[in-house]
């Protein structure tokens, strides 16, 4: 029955999602790479590119030490035939050096992920966050942390301050993400509309 297929297609759906988390951070590669699509695309702050690129750079940034983690939230699932579009609730943490003191910087936003049913599977086709506020902390609250005015005024206000310590590590940093409003999430939101009429049209 149609519904029942919209149910297991759902919970496939939220289990790929938390698969994604817990084996990216965990570092367990492999099973990572079965929740992308051979074309699918990562998009973050501090990388963009497939998922196997992703996952070379992640090994890459593991070994250097550099620590990312992620917490989920609710899910909101738009299905429309072999198409989905996701939306996450999720925190990004990174922890590291920020102009000598060492600090969490968490950054709160959505995931929000194309998805599609090819051959029985679901996989992504691009993962998009949203980025939509930030805060740095340091570890020992009595330190002084003066940070560079300039520099941090560079980045949106939404992954502010998770930009400034990428930057300070050696990433280039993508400056037009989406945040909470303005053209950028709208533009992500038609092409999510567009994804899922493309579904519906079959």
């Amino acid at each position: 029955m149609a519904g029942d297929d919209a149910v297991a297609d759902r919970r496939d759906i939220r289990e790929l999602l938390e698969n994604w988390v817990v084996w990216r951070d965990a570092g367990d590669w492999e099973r990572f790479r079965t929740v992308w699509h051979p074309d699918g695309c990562m998009m973050a702050t501090w990388f963009q590119g497939t998922g196997d690129e992703f996952i070379r750079v992640s090994k890459e940034g593991w070994e250097k030490g550099v620590s990312i983690l992620h917490f989920l939230g609710g899910t909101s699932i738009d299905l429309a035939g072999r198409r989905a579009i996701a939306q996450t609730k999720m925190t990004i943490s990174q922890r590291g050096d920020v102009d000598g003191v060492a600090c969490d910087i968490i950054c709160t936003g959505r995931f929000y992920d194309f998805l599609e049913k090819r051959d029985g599977r679901w996989g992504l086709v691009l993962r998009q966050p949203i980025y939509e506020k930030d805060i740095v902390l340091p570890l020992d609250p009595s330190a002084k942390l003066t940070l560079d005015k300039d520099l941090l005024e560079r980045f949106p206000p939404g992954y502010r301050h998770l930009a400034y310590i990428q930057t300070r590590i050696g990433y280039t940093v993508k400056l037009d993400m989406p945040g909470l409003k303005g053209p950028e999430v709208e533009k992500l939101y038609a092409r999510g509309a567009e994804w899922l009429a493309a579904g519906r049209r079959g």
